[in-house]
């Protein structure tokens, strides 16, 4: 040890150990990413101290070094066990410091070699190798490779721009087949790993069989690359000539003051200009695009999409504007054709156009409708464009995560167009249209941008009359058109994207409302769809009355006009098949037309024994009635939730269970009931995932039937949120839900006192078809929902 700490300190000890070394060891170097070949010069970098020491010993000592290729090129001092095992024995031609403290050797190979073993590790680097000179076995097969290497090397340098002529002459005059191929290998880009693999090979065929594959693949990568630089070449020097030519004829018809033809593309490009009324600005760039594509040569891909881009800008309606008529009256008159009910929505509509015919330059509100599909959001926004004499253009966003899909694509990309935006605006043909930016909840963001964020200038008044298509490069006036959004759910908006919009709500209609809409409008527009008319055809308002309860349970009415087409395509058939008309269908024909019916009102069975209440639902797309089940079974005392139930969902029902424990005297159920048993709450429809604190109630209400015996009224629904102080809490949703409530045949709904507020939301339908109690604390609920006496059920 004390022996190891004197050589490791000091430089004397250094070069008495290396003179000691026997003529089989060697002091070992490990290189990284550098390979040197014998009887090659190469200069290698050397950092870490070990490295150093081992190369400064050497040096004094007078002594060749091993040099071997570390395995992974990253590590600063590598172990013995990460080199690889053959290397190269080098004399040291030179030792050179920078100023800067590096140390660099350049170093003189001289023959390969392998590792036996590695006889010391600290502080130098030794090893006991094996030296393996060069064969020289020569046969008709090693001669005929070493001519061909001697080709290809030559085929590679005439490819080179500035090969060095001393290489040529190496290659033509060197003698040892061997040498040649560890010359070329050094000269080649080569992976260390490749070099390294050339280095292991010793014997000559394999080598040069290895160096002639690695050697071919370089001399076809650069033909190909020579190749592509001539016929560049040849392009840019035939297009040079082109240009020069014509300017030199455009000067020479401008001396003789003959005026010069344009193409039939130009001119066509021209005419549209001075149509276009551009601004000043727009219509200088575009003469500019014009005169650039006057000097290309047609045959070329810049021609072409300059030309497309230039028409893409004198094809928008820079100036053209649909003059508005906005009449009250007859507005009135359009909404009321196109859409029964929806009286909220249509007063803020007339209001909306109002505002805009007293104050055409102001900033109008844009407005957005959210509602459940099918209940006539698009084509609201038809009938305010119809109203008020303006073209109109649906723009769907669904599905789109591509920024570019609202900005456009820079024209540097194959393909690029212009967003949908200004793809709308061209197809429309006016700068003012009403513009239905459809679905906007389906957008999603992605790596490629987002297009919520694209959104946000497009809708601001105060910036989209100077938005940009990334396409175009030049600002377009979005500020004249009327835009109008629609989306299910509010949800996956963002707050900013939210803000820019007045968001006007539909809910789901009522079974008047939709039996009024089927007459009105489902019915006829079905008529004329499969070939019938009035005449030879009649639905009964019983038939369409069982069609909405029995085939359908939506929000809107697209089901029910399938349900009547599938009806009317029945009877065309016989109609088509001679059959006299008219023909009258109620309600008992529809069975043996659509099949049994496919929802029952299952109210009253499924709250006809204890432990079952019905709460009510919100949906995207409209409201719901929800069973909640309740049941004891022997046990611990656990609580078991079941329905893909949400975590808020979970909350609810650990508050109701712990409520129903505190009241458990004044509801008198015996405490060690909880004890001894365990609590199962179900939601049926368990493939439905459900969610939030409105069922609070009805879970509550579930468990005290359960535990009490008692039944709870089946024409009663209620929601609400619960405290532990049994306080029940308001909840959002009230419209959807109550209409949920009359649809499926419920009396009573109990509801929040708190939501007294949106008592007036309610359509004037379902306030008649409904008694509502508002209520402040459970107890309020148990009286209602028990129908004040509370009945124990008597045992089966």
């Amino acid at each position: 040890m004390a022996v190891s700490e004197m050589t490791a300190t000091s430089p004397g000890g250094l070069e008495a150990q290396a003179a000691a070394a026997a003529d089989n060891t060697l002091i070992i170097l490990p290189v990284r990413n550098t390979v040197l070949f014998p009887h090659t010069v190469l200069p290698i970098a050397i950092q870490s101290e070990r490295n150093i020491a081992a190369a400064q010993a050497a040096v004094k000592a007078g002594r060749r070094i091993g040099l071997l290729l570390q395995l992974d090129p990253a590590k600063e001092d590598a172990a013995p066990e990460e080199l690889h095992r053959v290397g190269t024995i080098a004399s040291i031609v030179r030792y050179v410091t920078a100023p800067d403290g590096t140390h660099h050797l350049i170093c003189q190979g001289e023959e390969r070699f392998s590792v036996l073993d590695f006889v010391q590790r600290e502080p130098l680097l030794t090893a006991r190798i094996e030296r393996h000179a060069e064969p020289t076995l020569m046969n008709p097969e090693i001669e005929a490779r070493g001519l061909r290497l001697r080709e290809l090397t030559i085929e590679a340098l005439q490819l080179l721009p500035q090969a060095p002529a001393e290489l040529l002459s190496a290659v033509q005059n060197i003698d040892s087949l061997a040498s040649l191929a560890d010359l070329i290998a050094s000269f080649l880009d080569l992976k260390p790993a490749e070099k390294q693999a050339v280095l292991s090979t010793f014997g000559v065929r394999e080598r040069l069989d290895l160096v002639l594959e690695l050697l071919a693949q370089r001399v076809e990568v650069l033909r190909i690359s020579h190749e592509i630089d001539e016929r560049t070449k040849g392009a840019f020097d035939e297009r040079q000539k082109q240009a020069v030519l014509r300017e030199r004829l455009h000067q020479i018809r401008k001396q003789l003051g003959e005026d010069e033809e344009d193409s039939s593309d130009i001119a066509e490009l021209k005419a549209s200009l001075a149509k276009a009324g551009m601004p000043a600005e727009i219509e200088e760039h575009v003469r500019t695009q014009i005169a650039r594509l006057e000097r290309m040569g047609e045959a070329s891909a810049e021609y072409s999409m300059t030309r497309t881009y230039l028409e893409w800008l004198l094809a928008l309606p820079w100036s053209k504007l649909n003059k508005e008529e906005i009449d009250i009256d007859k507005a009135r008159r359009i909404l009321d054709e196109d859409h029964f009910g929806l009286d909220n929505i249509k007063r803020r509509i007339i209001e909306f156009l109002a505002v805009r015919k007293l104050n055409p330059e102001g900033h109008s509100p844009i407005l957005c409708f959210v509602g459940p599909p099918g209940v006539g959001k698009t084509s609201l926004g038809q009938s305010i464009a119809r109203a008020l004499g303006l073209g109109f253009v649906r723009v769907s966003l669904g599905g789109v995560h591509d920024e570019a899909e609202i900005r456009g694509h820079r024209r540097t990309y194959v393909g690029a167009l212009p967003g949908n935006i200004i793809q709308a605006l061209r197809k429309v043909g006016t700068r003012n249209p009403v513009m239905m930016l459809d679905e906007l909840d389906k957008l999603s963001a992605s790596a490629q941008g987002d297009p919520f964020s694209a959104l946000l200038e497009v809708l601001d008044p105060e910036q989209n009359h100077t938005f940009r298509d990334n396409y175009l490069g030049v600002p377009f006036d979005l500020s004249k058109v009327l835009f109008i959004g629609t989306a299910n759910m509010l949800d996956t908006m963002p707050a900013p994207l939210r803000d820019r919009m007045e968001i006007i709500e539909l809910t789901g209609y009522t079974e008047e409302e939709k039996l009024e809409i089927a007459k009105r409008y489902l019915f006829r527009r079905q008529l004329a769809a499969n070939g019938l008319t009035a005449q030879q055809l009649q639905l009964s308002d019983d038939a369409l009355r069982r069609l909405i309860t029995d085939y359908t349970r939506e929000a809107g009415v697209r089901g029910l006009e399938r349900q009547i087409s599938a009806v009317l395509r029945h009877y065309a058939v016989a109609i088509a098949s001679g059959q006299p008309g008219p023909i009258a269908v109620s309600a008992a024909d529809l069975s043996p037309i659509l099949g049994a019916p496919r929802y029952e009102n299952e109210v009253a069975m499924r709250t006809s024994v204890p432990g079952v209440a019905t709460g009510l639902a919100w949906t995207p797309v409209g409201g719901d009635i929800l069973f909640v089940e309740s049941s004891r079974v022997p046990g611990s005392g656990k609580l078991i939730l079941t329905g893909q139930l949400g975590e808020v969902m979970k909350e609810s029902a650990q508050a109701a269970m712990t409520l129903v424990k505190g009241q458990s005297e004044s509801l008198g159920v015996d405490a060690l009931v909880f004890e001894k048993s365990d609590v199962h709450i179900h939601v049926p429809a368990g493939a439905v995932p459900k969610d939030g604190p409105s069922a609070g109630v009805a879970i509550f209400t579930s468990l005290v039937s359960m535990l009490t015996q008692r039944t709870v009224s089946h024409d009663v629904a209620m929601t609400g949120e619960i405290s532990l102080r049994g306080l029940v809490l308001p909840v959002g949703g009230i419209k959807e839900k109550t209409v949920a409530a009359a649809r499926s045949g419920i009396r009573t709904v109990i509801l929040p006192a708190r939501n007294r507020r949106d008592f007036e939301d309610i359509p004037a339908s379902v306030r008649a078809a409904l008694q509502f109690i508002w209520v402040d604390r459970v107890e309020e609920v148990l009286s209602v929902a028990f129908n004040g006496g509370l009945t124990r059920r008597a045992a089966a």
